[in-house]
């Protein structure tokens, strides 16, 4: 892996092409920064960030699923940014679609998690407004972290009684039967999630990117064309003002390209 931007001095001369970073050196690279009293728009002390993978043409999935664009670089990054977060946010069809499991504690990553405060692994926050969901699955019945429930205040009642029989913790994050991107951050704040990170779906990217919580976006974009239909990263309806990030870092390993952005 090497460094495109930014480089330095210091930079260059440790980062050569056939090199393959170390999970420390990614750490350092995704560090979330520190989070001061008005840290993102979510709220004082917040910071969502979202990992996606895109193909040079613009599809963020292949027959439905986003691993056959990915690669070994984009899944070290994958696990790196999981392992810096408090909570993994995504979206319940994306959950089915890829057979989300939970979280797992990496040894590699303990000592770190254990000095910011944070638990053995991340807690996945399912974003859900009817909780059309298997409980009996190891992402509710059995996670090493207890799996959330983001939901609105009109969600089903017998669905809702039947995730917390499972030992799950619902939050309500709307009013009525859909989530509220923004309050769904303060509701994570609030049980002490403040690094955030979403894997999409294309649906759930969108409507945190109109709600203008978004604070980072990490950009995977594969090597590969795929034509078709797939759907881009990001779903729904426009922004009336595209919204301006500013490149933070590029990376770049067998053609992979992998961006961080942040809000301008």
């Amino acid at each position: 892996m090497r460094r495109l931007f930014p480089v330095t001095e210091e930079t260059a001369a440790r980062t050569r092409e056939d090199a393959e970073w170390s999970l420390a050196e990614l750490a350092e690279a995704y560090a979330y920064p520190a989070l001061g009293p008005a840290a993102g728009p979510g709220g004082p002390g917040v910071w969502l960030r979202a990992n996606m993978v895109s193909t040079l043409d613009g599809a963020g999935q292949h027959d439905g699923r986003s691993h056959p664009i990915s690669g070994a670089a984009d899944m070290r990054i994958f696990g790196t940014l999981r392992a810096l977060a408090d909570v993994v946010v995504v979206g319940a069809e994306t959950v089915r679609q890829e057979g989300y499991r939970p979280a797992r504690a990496r040894a590699e990553f303990a000592a770190a998690r254990q000095a910011a405060g944070q638990g053995p692994a991340p807690a996945i926050a399912v974003v859900s407004a009817g909780l059309d969901l298997d409980f009996s699955l190891p992402l509710y019945a059995s996670p090493l972290v207890p799996t959330l429930i983001l939901t609105g205040a009109a969600a089903p009642p017998d669905r809702i009684a039947a995730a917390q029989q499972a030992g799950v913790r619902v939050v309500t994050a709307g009013d009525g039967v859909g989530v509220e991107p923004a309050r769904a951050v303060r509701a994570l704040a609030e049980l002490g999630h403040t690094r955030l990170l979403t894997e999409g779906g294309p649906r759930l990217l969108g409507q945190l990117v109109a709600a203008g919580v978004l604070d980072e976006l990490c950009l995977t974009v594969a090597p590969m064309l795929t034509a078709g239909d797939a759907q881009r990263i990001a779903g729904g309806p426009p922004v009336a003002v595209p919204q301006r990030f500013v490149l933070a870092s590029l990376l770049e390993e067998e053609g992979f390209l992998f961006g961080r952005y942040r809000r301008s």
